[in-house]
């Protein structure tokens, strides 16, 4: 038994976002207030960031995790980088849709709930900064910068394809969606074989691909982040009433999501550079 998986500041840290993770859901549980589609959203984040930290705890406390035939530390940070994302997207969605303005039922439940799914993304983000490669440490590629940065884009690619409606009869529209998908499947792809250490097989120099990967991506969206607002925005008025489910809000969502994509792609290059170059 490895006691540090549980005594040191990541394994302090995991065992945290498990009580939070778990007291979220079960507040929200005993509401049954949550079979919307943006509650069961939040429902399925807090149980699965819960199940699989729960997991990774336990491989590591009975010392299991180094007979499985992924690279572990690429996994944990990915896992942690992720988590933390869910849950903030979590913590900002579930009180904006299930706690009304005023509040009406269960009051009480739905603001620990919440109060607990924000410390919860704390405790990942914690987690996340303790396990953070230091500079020049590149043993473990997705604990690094670009690493924790290609978690987060494809993370933001996935928003992205949720609030996609009608592109489908405009070719510029199109491209636009085609950026979002290549940029997505490239960059699951190099976080899928990183962690299955499926890398060192590729016969190029994969550092200066990767580089050349992220600058790449960079073009392609600001591209996009010209294309897409210029089509849907172009002469037209924000409706009114325009609620949650309205396309010109979705759209909007849209193009900020592309804008933080690009700024980490942007950033991306900049410490990818600075790792292959410098």
């Amino acid at each position: 038994v490895n006691l540090r998986a549980v005594t040191s500041w990541v394994g302090i840290a995991r065992l945290l976002a498990i009580v939070l993770s778990c007291l979220a859901f079960s507040l929200v549980a005993s509401t049954g207030e949550y079979k919307t589609t943006y509650g069961t959203w939040c429902m399925f984040t807090w149980c699965f960031c819960f199940a699989v930290t729960l997991l990774v705890i336990l491989l590591e406390l009975l010392e299991l995790y180094p007979k499985l035939p992924i690279s572990w530390d690429d996994f944990t940070s990915a896992f942690s980088m992720l988590a933390a994302l869910m849950v903030f997207t979590t913590s900002v969605v579930y009180p904006s849709t299930s706690i009304g303005s005023p509040c009406s039922t269960h009051c009480a439940q739905k603001a620990v709930a919440t109060t607990a799914s924000c410390l919860c993304f704390l405790a990942y983000a914690l987690e996340v900064g303790l396990t953070r490669a230091k500079p020049g440490d590149i043993s473990s590629f997705l604990s690094t910068v670009p690493g924790l940065l290609k978690v987060f884009e494809v993370y933001v690619a996935c928003l992205i394809f949720s609030l996609l409606d009608n592109f489908s009869s405009v070719p510029g529209l199109q491209w636009c969606v085609a950026v979002y998908s290549i940029c997505f499947i490239i960059t699951l792809l190099i976080i899928i074989f990183t962690i299955g250490r499926c890398l060192a097989y590729i016969p190029c120099p994969l550092e200066k691909m990767l580089v050349g990967y992220s600058a790449l991506a960079l073009v392609m969206y600001i591209t996009a982040t010209v294309i897409w607002p210029y089509y849907n925005f172009s002469n037209k008025t924000r409706p009114n009433p325009c609620n949650s489910d309205c396309a010109w809000n979705k759209h909007l969502g849209v193009t900020f999501l592309t804008i933080f994509n690009l700024i980490a792609y942007l950033v991306d290059l900049i410490y990818s550079t600075r790792m292959v170059f410098i």
